[in-house]
């Protein structure tokens, strides 16, 4: 097998170019109603072989988007949210794999959603977004997907929310999708979990900006969102990530009144206002409720779930995440091998919480470079 390391450090992907996949069918919706049209950004990375037998459909977490991995230019800052994962060589092999990265409906990174403008009154939905969910997400998915030539998925890979929709491609979908990659996510959404997200639609929705979610574009529930992306990043990291990070270092010249006196919440205060800056909170409400919605253990106990000739699945857990708890993972992989699905369990060792899905790790490179064959 090739080492991923070493090709990985060889070479970079090309600067990525963002698309848009217009679909002008009506789209009707879960819980009712519909969209009158859909828009989802996109890039892709490698190449569609003839075949198109080696698509991998990388759907993103919570607060990720179409940018999964390389630079758009070398001045970038940042590469893509998963280049460790996704490029030559690496686990997610663009040598070999013509992977997909979509911003999910209802995003605020160019798919439709609450900020897009509803073409039947040519104003932007706002408050007016209906209700949507992780099925509706899946099913535009789909559309891309089909747009673009593959009608069999190599697999589809995500960690978090990501997960949860590679979840219901297998549920759903069987018989288009190989393979699936389930990182740091369950069979459903924990009450503990749902009660967080609770929390944080509070900070926005009572924040006197919010005008029920009638707001102009750089207005809005500014210090709600920020507030309820501190809330929810704290769920993110582990107890021992923040001793390791913080510990009780004080912010160099604060004062005992000040009200930012702790690193920790210096740290929680950026992450707040970097969120307001490239996030919408309408999006944030109604990707919140939908994943708080997911639920398929009913229909992996009614073992409608997992099926002997459905996808081959790889469960990853990581040591400290107490959001999604490695338990979760283990009891995700047992219904999946009792319906005679070839199905693995792989945990990360990590202090990193949740987030650690989004960390390198060499372990988890070579799991994953050799599960999707």
């Amino acid at each position: 097998m090739p080492d991923p390391k070493a090709q990985s450090v060889a070479r970079e992907l090309p600067p990525p170019v963002f698309r848009d996949f217009v679909s002008r069918e009506p789209f009707p919706l879960e819980l009712g109603g519909e969209l009158p049209e859909v828009t989802l950004r996109y890039e892709t990375y490698g190449t569609l072989l003839p075949d198109a037998s080696n698509a991998v459909l990388v759907p993103h977490a919570l607060s990720g988007d179409h940018h999964v991995a390389g630079r758009y230019s070398p001045e970038d800052r940042k590469p893509g949210w998963w280049d460790h994962y996704v490029g030559p060589g690496k686990a997610i092999d663009t040598d070999r794999f013509f992977v997909i990265g979509v911003n999910c409906l209802g995003g605020c990174r160019g798919s439709t959603g609450p900020a897009s403008t509803d073409p039947r009154s040519g104003a932007p939905y706002g408050g007016y977004f209906p209700e949507i969910t992780l099925g509706d997400i899946v099913r535009a998915q789909r559309l891309l997907v089909r747009h673009l030539g593959v009608r069999r998925l190599h697999a589809a890979v995500g960690g978090s929310m990501g997960g949860m929709q590679a979840l219901l491609w297998c549920a759903d979908y069987p018989a288009e999708v190989g393979r699936i990659v389930v990182l740091a996510a369950g069979l459903s959404q924990s009450p503990m979990a749902i009660a967080l997200n609770a929390v944080a639609r509070a900070c926005i929705e009572r924040d006197p900006g919010y005008r029920g979610g009638h707001y102009l574009p750089g207005e809005g529930p500014r210090s709600g969102l920020a507030v309820g992306r501190m809330l929810a990043h704290i769920s993110y990291l582990s107890s021992a990530a923040f001793d390791q990070r913080f510990g009780r270092a004080r912010v160099p010249g604060a004062a005992h009144g000040d009200p930012v006196h702790w690193q920790v919440e210096s740290y929680l205060e950026h992450q707040g206002a970097s969120f307001v800056r490239r996030f919408d909170a309408n999006s944030l409400l109604r990707i919140t409720r939908a994943v708080d919605r997911f639920d398929l253990t009913a229909r992996a106990a009614a073992g409608s779930l997992f099926r002997s000739e459905g996808p081959e699945v790889l469960a990853v857990g990581f040591s400290s995440d107490w959001l999604y708890p490695t338990s979760e993972l283990r009891m995700l992989t047992a219904a999946a091998a009792a319906a005679g699905v070839n199905a693995v369990y792989h945990e990360v060792v990590t202090d990193a919480g949740h987030d650690g899905f989004l960390l390198p790790d060499k372990g988890l490179t070579v799991r994953m470079h050799a599960f999707l064959g």
